[in-house]
C-alpha cells in the first residue's frame, strides 16, 4: 500500500485547535492521509505513556508511523566513541518507534569533514556495516521487521548521493533507501525535472537492490532552495523556482506499481502539500 503523510505537526494542525501528536492520527485519517514521520532530530526523548497513546491512536486510525533519528549521526567520523554514539542514537530511535507502533527509522549517513570524499564514503560504509552488526546483537530477531533507511543528503560535502545510498543498502537486508528527492535535486543543482530523471533512479535501485526494496523504499519530498554548496532551506509547493516537481515522480511510482512510504517535508505546509501529492496518484 502506498502511504503518504507529513513530517511532524504542521502549522494547520495547531491552527485547527490540536495540541498533541496523538491527535494527528484522527486528523490525518479524516483528510485521507495514511503516514506520519516523528522526528527525534534533537534527541530521542519520549515517555512510555506518550508513546503508548500515540501507538494506540495511530493503530486505531491505520496511520503508519516512522521516525527520523537524531540529525547528528555521522558514520564517517574517525572517532570510535563518536561512532558508538551514532549507533546509540539509531538504536534508541528503534526502541522508541517500536513503542509507538512503527518499524521504520531514517538516518543521516555522514559528512566528509576534512576527508576526501572517497575516503569518507569508504569509512561510512564500514561503520554502517558495524551499525547493523551491533543492532542485530542488541535486537536479535526483533530487528527482522525493522526498516532502517540511510537518507540521500542535499549538501555537496555530505555523504548520501543516490549511488552511495544504494551501495550502503547492499550491506544488510534491513537497509532500505530513503530518497529525499529535494536533496537529490539540490546536490544536482536542479537536475530533477522530468519523468526520465526519476525513472533512472528507480531503475538503478531495482538493478542494485531488487524489487522488494525498490517497491517499499522510503521517500522524503519537498521543494528546496539550493545554491553552490547544495541545499539551503526547505520551501513550500508555492515555489516555482527551485523545485523539484512531484507530478513526474508520482507517474513513475504509479507506472512501476511501487508502494513506497512517502513523507512530505514542506516548510510548515506538510499536510496541505501531502494532499497535493496524493492527488497526483491514480493507484493509491
Amino acid at each position: 500500500m502506498l502511504r503518504i503523510g507529513p513530517s511532524g505537526n504542521c502549522a494547520l494542525f495547531y491552527e485547527t485547535g490540536h495540541k498533541h501528536t496523538y491527535e494527528e492520527a484522527e486528523w490525518l485519517r479524516s483528510l485521507g492521509l495514511t503516514a506520519f514521520e516523528y522526528s527525534f532530530g534533537r534527541g530521542v526523548a519520549i515517555g512510555d505513556a506518550a508513546a503508548e497513546k500515540i501507538r494506540s491512536e495511530f493503530s486505531r486510525c491505520d496511520i503508519e508511523i516512522s521516525a527520523h533519528a537524531p540529525y547528528y549521526t555521522n558514520f564517517a567520523n574517525a572517532s570510535e566513541s563518536m561512532i558508538e554514539k551514532s549507533i546509540g542514537y539509531i538504536a534508541a530511535s528503534i526502541v522508541a518507534i517500536k513503542k509507538m507502533g512503527g518499524n521504520r527509522v531514517v538516518f543521516h549517513p555522514a559528512s566528509c569533514g576534512e576527508m576526501q570524499r572517497a575516503d569518507a564514503v569508504s569509512l561510512a560504509k564500514r561503520n554502517i556495516g558495524l551499525l547493523m552488526e551491533k543492532l542485530r546483537e542488541q535486537f536479535g530477531n526483533d530487528l527482522n521487521d525493522c526498516i532502517i533507511c540511510p537518507e540521500t543528503m542535499g549538501k555537496l560535502r555530505q555523504i548520501g548521493r543516490v549511488e552511495e545510498i544504494l551501495d550502503f543498502c547492499t550491506l544488510d537486508e534491513r537497509l532500505y533507501p530513503c530518497f529525499d528527492f529535494g536533496h537529490i535535486n539540490s546536490y544536482l543543482g536542479g537536475g530533477l525535472k522530468t519523468y526520465d530523471d526519476y525513472r533512472r533512479i528507480i531503475e538503478l535501485t531495482a538493478d542494485k537492490l531488487g524489487d522488494e526494496k525498490t517497491a517499499n523504499m522510503h521517500v522524503h519530498f519537498s521543494k528546496i532552495k539550493y545554491g553552490e554548496s547544495g541545499e539551503i532551506k526547505h520551501l513550500t509547493f508555492e515555489d516555482n523556482v527551485y523545485g523539484p516537481d512531484y507530478e513526474p515522480l508520482a507517474k513513475v511510482i504509479d507506472e512501476y506499481k511501487l508502494t513506497p512510504y512517502i513523507v512530505c517535508e514542506s516548510d510548515g505546509t506538510q499536510v496541505s502539500d501531502a494532499l497535493i501529492m496524493k492527488n497526483f496518484h491514480k493507484n493509491d
